[in-house]
């Protein structure tokens, strides 16, 4: 099935009403935060389980019947409810991406909401509570911030521009990342979704991040295509489509950059 515009436009608006109130609760919850760690070794807050209740339930008032794929799911695991319709649209959402950030009052986190039809992003809002920044994309429009169109940059990699790093790499990365620090002004903001909100305005000229998820990236890749940069793995191949019904919690490392830095990188990285 061909979505319309109006389709398109609406799940959008959807997106992002949705999570302009997680946005908004995760804000209220400030005062009031719990933490616990899941999985062995990632905190979780109580507002990460709550804003995207909130999520689920304002896109559940439109759309009933898709699925869900969240971060915050039973028993530390990810929350995984299979669409109920026949041309399926999937929900990908993470909450509150900058937990560690959040949960020790760093206000660096975002919420992440993406809409993905045909293993691909279709809509993508991510939304900077804190700074009430609010960036959007879909598949037949331009990507934007509180409105306005947004594009990547066309610098190069030089010692006057950043480049966002995330927090954990392995061993056989260092060379690349090192590299990366060496030649740029590096930045680690502690959120994957942040970082590609910047790539995609052209704040920074790239981005590398090591052990993502779908939830952290579904909403940040298609507004990087959308504000016309580069977005795939860290072997120069496209993540998406990807088969949803698959999907069990496999990570990623991803790089996004504008179309300049973005072969420069890979290069760094390039198993010899």
């Amino acid at each position: 099935m061909t979505l319309a515009h109006s389709d398109i436009s609406q799940m959008l608006e959807v997106a992002s009403v949705a999570a302009r109130l997680a946005g908004q609760r995760a804000l209220e919850e400030l005062t009031y935060i719990k933490t616990s760690v899941k999985n062995g070794g990632e905190l979780v807050t109580q507002a990460d389980g709550i804003c995207q209740q909130v999520i689920i339930s304002r896109i559940k008032e439109f759309y009933p019947d898709e699925g869900f794929i969240g971060e915050e799911g039973p028993g530390g695991k990810m929350l995984f409810q299979p669409p109920r319709t026949s041309d399926p649209v999937w929900w990908v959402i993470d909450p509150i991406d900058g937990t560690n950030n959040y949960a020790h009052g760093l206000l660096n986190f975002a919420v992440s909401v993406a809409a993905i039809h045909g293993g691909r992003p279709i809509v993508g809002v991510i939304y900077d509570a804190p700074t009430e920044s609010m960036y959007t994309a879909a598949i037949d429009t331009e990507a934007q911030l509180n409105g306005s169109r947004i594009t990547v940059g066309a610098d190069d990699i030089s010692e006057f521009n950043s480049f966002g790093i995330d927090s954990h790499y392995t061993d056989d990365m260092a060379k690349g990342i090192h590299e990366i620090m060496r030649r740029t002004r590096f930045r680690n903001l502690g959120s994957t979704a942040l970082h590609l909100a910047y790539v995609a305005k052209g704040a920074m000229i790239g981005t590398v991040s090591t052990v993502t998820k779908i939830w952290d990236i579904a909403a940040g890749a298609i507004l990087i295509e959308r504000a016309g940069g580069v977005f795939g793995d860290l072997a120069g191949k496209a993540i998406f489509p990807m088969d949803m019904n698959a999907y069990t919690g496999q990570e990623y490392r991803i790089l996004a950059a504008n179309k300049k830095v973005y072969p420069e990188v890979l290069k760094m990285f390039a198993v010899t």
